[in-house]
């Protein structure tokens, strides 16, 4: 099932996508005493997700809109935890000349960053360094701790696209990443949360991809993460209770901006687009910032 939050009425909803793609199902019209959020319905598990299906599989007339005009918010708007780890795949590693980390590289972002699908990313005004990276996320459908590798597929409700927007110049300015991974609406996100059965365990092998203006500038795959999806929920959970709804955004592979000589910085007109193979196109804009 592939989920997302659309606005309808004004207010937020959550939305199911039709087995096509070309139509959003707004839940509250289709099922009003139903679930009122993406998270309560992963979190519900098997039984309450077949249910929403079901529900969903003959939508109501007036209770369904064009995917394409659909107004997106991120399917999960206010995550309780947003962690992202850095440098996990290993030619991205080498093209910002870093060594291979042995120990997951991990960050925070804050939700005041996050983009829907069809967003407009601003461009700060304090720098010209704005760079994409392509990343699988991955969401959590379980409160846990402390959760065996082998068993940390099982608190995955499912998976999305990412776009982790980096301001260069200001990741840089510190030994921390916080800054220039926080600037406002630099963190894409959608447009929709893929439940895990509908993909191959942990999210491998996947195409990941970033285009700009139609032209690929990342292309790679998910089975090239250092550090795989089970790994990072084992080790972060021996740290923290996870939430459902915490994500956690799982690197970017090689062909960022600031990996080529000269980089090619995003720019404003540019139009950019993360897919990932049975999951979807996360699309966005550039435009002047604050």
């Amino acid at each position: 099932m592939r989920l997302c939050t659309i606005v309808s009425g004004g207010k937020p909803v959550v939305g199911v996508r039709t087995a096509d793609g070309s139509k959003i199902v707004d839940l509250s019209k289709q099922m009003p005493r139903g679930p009122k959020s993406v998270v309560e319905i992963l979190a519900g598990g098997p039984k309450l997700q077949a249910a929403v299906a079901k529900a969903c599989a003959k939508p109501k007339a007036g209770a369904t809109v064009a995917a394409k005009s659909a107004k997106y918010l991120p399917p999960i708007p206010n995550p309780g935890k947003i962690l992202c780890i850095g440098l996990n795949y290993r030619k991205h590693a080498e093209e910002t000349n870093n060594p291979i980390p042995a120990y997951p590289v991990v960050f925070t972002r804050f939700n005041n960053t996050l983009l829907p699908h069809n967003g407009k990313m601003p461009m700060p005004s304090h720098s010209k360094q704005l760079d994409w990276e392509a990343e699988l996320t991955i969401v959590i459908g379980k409160k846990c701790r402390n959760v065996p590798k082998n068993k940390a597929l099982g608190v995955i409700a499912g998976y999305a696209c990412f776009n982790d927007g980096s301001v260069r110049d200001w990741q840089f300015k510190g030994s921390q990443w916080t800054l220039g991974k926080n600037f406002d609406g630099t963190g894409a996100f959608g447009p929709d949360v893929v439940t895990a059965d509908e993909l191959p365990p942990g999210a491998s092998p996947l195409r990941i991809m970033t285009r700009v203006n139609g032209k690929v500038q990342q292309d790679s795959n998910t089975d090239d993460l250092i550090f795989d999806v089970p790994t990072l929920v084992h080790e972060l959970t021996k740290v923290m209770t996870l939430e459902p709804g915490d994500i956690i955004i799982t690197g970017t592979p090689s062909g960022v901006a600031a990996g080529r000589k000269p980089p090619n910085w995003l720019k404003v007109g540019d139009t950019v687009e993360i897919e990932i193979e049975k999951i979807g196109v996360l699309r966005h804009s550039v435009v002047k910032g604050a």
